[in-house]
């Protein structure tokens, strides 16, 4: 991948770790890095030799502060990512998992970033919050969305109704962070979900993660049942999907070979 501006990006292995890199605006983005940003899981996406993803912020104070409200009060032409905010709030065919390793404040597009993401590790420090009220706007990549369909309706508009700011045990009670980690260890955290997810075939864990988020949009669970989805098609047809039950049967490790 190519030299980013506003992010980096490493590579080890099948895992590709995003860091969000304006730690001098505690991360906050603005339409350049969405840009940028969507580059990079575009990237991501069509490498078959990446298989899953973290992304998290620099530095120890925030994950992504949000939208770049200085940028945007400069007078800077806003201009709209098709994909959204940090390149993923938009992006509805990536099937390859992304995790976000939130480290101090998750705020506004930052927050809507992480519901974006597959699953939350969170360290002690993190802050969550849609503060957008509080200063005349809306939580509109998504937050308003997500959040109700992960924690309830009630509990959203809880934080969604008052902007205020929750921390990562509260955030797991409510059910949108699915760990919580020691400072400083938001993205050793996340490695090792990764790592277990890496244990399991790719084609599967794509089939699987379509299947979640298409489903849930049929009107019932008959249907959603019922359906036969287009990672579904790809992994009955795959090598990978005789592999794993004689792997199993020969009582030896699987080799995925993603085909």
């Amino acid at each position: 991948m190519a030299e980013r501006e506003y992010c980096t990006v490493e590579r080890d292995g099948r895992l590709l770790i995003v860091t969000l890199n304006r730690p001098e605006r505690y991360n906050a983005l603005h339409w350049p890095a969405h840009f940028e940003l969507a580059d990079v899981w575009d990237e991501f996406d069509a490498d078959p030799e990446l298989w899953v993803a973290i992304v998290t912020g620099a530095g120890d104070k925030a994950f992504c502060a949000g939208n770049d409200l200085r940028f945007q009060a400069e007078g800077n032409v806003r201009k709209r990512c098709p994909t959204g905010f940090a390149g993923l709030t938009d992006r509805y065919d990536l099937n390859k998992p992304v995790i976000a390793a939130v480290n101090g404040f998750a705020m506004g597009g930052g927050f809507e970033t992480a519901l974006a993401c597959d699953l939350i590790v969170a360290a002690e420090n993190a802050i969550f919050a849609l503060p957008e009220p509080r200063v005349g706007l809306m939580a509109g990549a998504g937050g308003v969305h997500r959040l109700p369909r992960i924690i309830g309706q009630k509990r959203a508009l809880g934080m969604i109704l008052t902007g205020r700011r929750v921390g990562a045990e509260e955030g797991k009670e409510l059910g949108f962070v699915n760990e919580v980690v020691p400072e400083g260890e938001a993205v050793a955290g996340a490695r090792r979900w990764a790592e277990q997810i890496l244990e399991c075939a790719p084609i599967s864990i794509r089939a699987s993660k379509e299947a979640v988020y298409a489903g849930a949009n049929e009107a019932t669970l008959q249907t959603a049942i019922a359906r036969t989805y287009d990672e579904q098609h790809v992994l009955i047809g795959s090598a990978d999907y005789i592999e794993g039950p004689k792997a199993f049967a020969e009582k030896r490790p699987p080799v995925w070979r993603n085909e």
